[in-house]
């Protein structure tokens, strides 16, 4: 026992290892080490006021994310891979631009490790996408991805996953239209809908039943507020959205897309 100790002390002592980025932004794949983009000429330090993930004010060693995305054009769409299975969706305009809103992938260096995101938990490394200005460009906390193993260059959502699609006989302003929409900027990183997303993280929210089936209106709201709200857990993982970041109008479009798709369930 006291062996098993030692070894496990000493495996905890560890540095961390270096690690690797896969870009799959077209026929090849691009394999980028975290010394290589700690070393690029382009890499610099960053301040992030009011992080997503930490809470408080966090320096980087970063490099704008729009200048590893060869190839890639304002029309295109990626998507983000974490280690853990979340898989943030994301059209590339904004990845692309140089300002006000700007993204960046913050690069950790196995020789001054970031703090970890809580009481057993790793850093946010070994790559996190974070923004500079994320207000200016309406950025979601989705759209920080941490722990990021790969990006890559795929078709649009809605392509991919006819079953998340609402009736085409909607007409394009229908609110449940405009819930699609946000329901793939907040949702479809962690979760499938009719069996349909590359998510591992969180439930299906159709199959076999759609929350607005069994939640009540007004719990349902309060859920999407502040999980902890309704449901104290503390190894819950699902974040809050705020009005600033879901306003009560686009809260409702989600609502509306949610139990649209109650009525279009395709196990």
């Amino acid at each position: 026992m006291r062996r098993c100790f030692v070894l496990l002390s000493t495996l905890l002592c560890l540095p961390l290892q270096a690690a690797q980025l896969t870009l799959e932004l077209g026929s090849a794949s691009r394999h980028w080490q975290s010394a290589e983009l700690l070393a690029h000429p382009l890499a610099q330090d960053i301040r992030i006021d009011n992080d997503v993930s930490y809470k408080k004010t966090m320096h980087y060693r970063a490099v704008p994310l729009a200048v590893l995305l060869e190839g890639v054009g304002p029309e295109d769409h990626l998507q983000a891979v974490a280690d853990d299975g979340f898989a943030a969706e994301m059209p590339a305009a904004p990845l692309l631009k140089d300002g006000p809103a700007r993204a960046w992938l913050a690069v950790e260096d196995p020789a001054r490790p970031w703090p970890a995101l809580g009481a057993g938990k790793h850093s946010a490394g070994p790559f996190y996408l974070v923004w500079t200005q994320p207000q200016a460009g309406g950025i979601s906390p989705e759209q920080w991805p941490f722990q990021v193993a790969s990006i890559r260059r795929l078709a649009p959502v809605a392509t991919r996953f006819p079953a998340l699609l609402p009736d085409a006989q909607l007409a394009s302003d229908d609110p449940v239209n405009l819930g699609f929409a946000l329901f793939q900027k907040n949702c479809l990183a962690c979760h499938r809908l009719n069996g349909a997303g590359d998510a591992q993280f969180g439930p299906d929210l159709n199959l076999p039943h759609n929350p607005t089936e069994y939640f009540q209106p007004a719990f349902l709201r309060s859920y999407i507020r502040d999980p902890q709200s309704l449901r104290q857990w503390p190894q819950a993982k699902m974040p809050g959205f705020t009005s600033a970041v879901l306003s009560d109008p686009e809260l409702d479009a989600l609502l509306a897309y949610l139990a649209h798709m109650a009525t279009r369930k395709q196990p």
